[in-house]
């Protein structure tokens, strides 16, 4: 019988290719695995120094392994169907050959100090970032010293940024462990002259390194002068320096510590006159991450609405974006100079009132418990819109206009002396409405 039927004859076009991928590659994983798990095809067996061994196949470890991939291919075991791995035990390489066969694996308290090794022997990094992810997640003051401690040796760069930061961040607490009395001198010493540190006073600092050194007195007591340049006494509170530091005995055996011990008495002494010589050095410098340090904006006078001349103070602080009010001025002024001394005192020279220009001087102190406004020496010139720098004991007042004129001279303020002098005439310059100053 003749088949009537014909298939539809295919239109004529142009030669086409059709491409056909895997969605996933899960069942072979799982092949692969299985085969492994059963000994099957396997062409290669790995054994640890604690006699354990693990079945494989050189081209499945090669290719996800670049530790294996150059075992293989370039070395001496690519013909040996057994191999010994070397510092790892059996359970940390048994969790990352499942690894290179699943693509997953659980990393544990108790195993990630193995892993940890191992990922980084064997060269597998996504192994090594999880372990150092899971480190990071478990940092607290118990621990952070001995992950610190990790990540150095294994060559992990952010945990080892992170832990850092965290003992910075939590470095009253950390210190309680017993961990911090491990720390190597070295260790100490980078750590506590670290602008970072974030403590409520400079007398956690102190007691902490007291603490580290009568830990192991008889080989730490020789470094007690090195870690003392590091601790900032002069910014510890004047009865605290009374009370305890005067009378720790290991100061008092240590001639060069009590150089550190008279450096606080002095800077407490000068500190009454806040634009005195007070000796400049690290240790009268607060540290960036202390809670005392704290970077504020300050805004003085002004004009306010209806053109009213201010006499209002406030700060900006970053840390808590929150606006504060401070005191009221002595007199409200706009297009006045500041300049900031000792990183605390500032001063409020000249400015305009109503029609009037001033040569009036008044200082803050904001590091005080209750900041206000008090009358120092008065410049020799009334200024408003003046230039004004701060270098070493020095205040400059240059140019700016006394109301009539603009000013061709210049003065400054020996914060030593409390006293301004003329210096150098300037003339100014008008280039396309920029201002130049040129010094004769």
């Amino acid at each position: 019988m003749q088949n009537t039927k014909q298939l539809p004859e295919l239109s004529r076009c142009e030669p086409a290719n059709y491409k056909y991928k895997k969605s996933s590659n899960v069942e072979i994983y799982d092949v692969l695995q299985s085969l492994r798990k059963d000994e099957i095809l396997c062409d290669i067996k790995l054994k640890t120094d604690d006699g354990g061994v693990i079945f494989g196949h050189k081209v499945v470890l090669a290719s996800a392994c670049p530790y294996f991939l150059a075992m293989f291919t370039h070395f001496s075991e690519k013909n040996q169907d057994q191999v010994t791995i070397s510092q790892l035990d059996s359970s940390a390489l048994q969790l990352l050959i499942d690894f290179i066969y699943s693509g997953e694996i659980l990393i544990t308290e108790n195993n990630v100090q193995d892993l940890l090794p191992a990922s980084n022997l064997l060269r597998l990094q996504e192994v090594k970032n999880a372990c150092c992810d899971f480190l990071h997640s478990q940092l607290c003051p118990t621990n952070v010293i001995g992950i610190n401690a990790l990540a150095d040796l294994y060559g992990c760069i952010q945990l080892s940024k992170s832990s850092e930061l965290y003992f910075h961040q939590h470095y009253s607490d950390v210190v309680k462990e017993e961990e911090f009395l491990s720390l190597s001198s070295e260790q100490i010493i980078k750590l506590i002259a670290s602008e970072e540190l974030t403590v409520p006073s400079e007398e956690k600092i102190f007691e902490s390194v007291i603490r580290w050194v009568k830990y192991d007195l008889a080989s730490r007591k020789q470094i007690l002068p090195k870690l003392m340049d590091h601790v900032r006494l002069p910014l510890t509170s004047k009865d605290y320096l009374s009370k305890k530091v005067v009378d720790e005995p290991l100061l008092n055996n240590c001639f060069k510590c009590k150089d550190y011990v008279f450096e606080a008495l002095r800077f407490h002494l000068l500190k009454s006159d806040k634009l005195n010589t007070i000796p400049h050095s690290i240790r009268t410098k607060p540290r960036q991450g202390s809670s005392g340090s704290d970077k504020v904006i300050l805004v003085v006078g002004g004009l306010g609405i209806g053109s009213h001349i201010l006499d209002s103070t406030e700060w900006y602080n970053p840390k808590i974006n929150q606006w504060q009010p401070g005191p009221k001025m002595i007199t409200p002024s706009l297009w006045g100079g500041l300049a900031v001394v000792n990183d605390n005192f500032v001063l409020h020279m000249g400015g305009r009132i109503s029609k009037s220009t001033l040569k009036s001087v008044d200082g803050i102190d904001l590091s005080s418990e209750l900041p206000h406004w008090r009358p120092t020496t008065k410049m020799l010139v009334k200024r408003r819109r003046f230039g004004v720098a701060v270098i070493n004991y020095y205040i400059y007042a240059v140019g700016g206009s006394d109301g009539k004129n603009v000013l061709n001279n210049s003065e400054v303020f020996d914060c030593r002396t409390r006293e301004w002098h003329m210096i150098s005439i300037f003339i100014i310059c008008l280039l396309d409405d920029m201002v130049m100053g040129l010094e004769y």
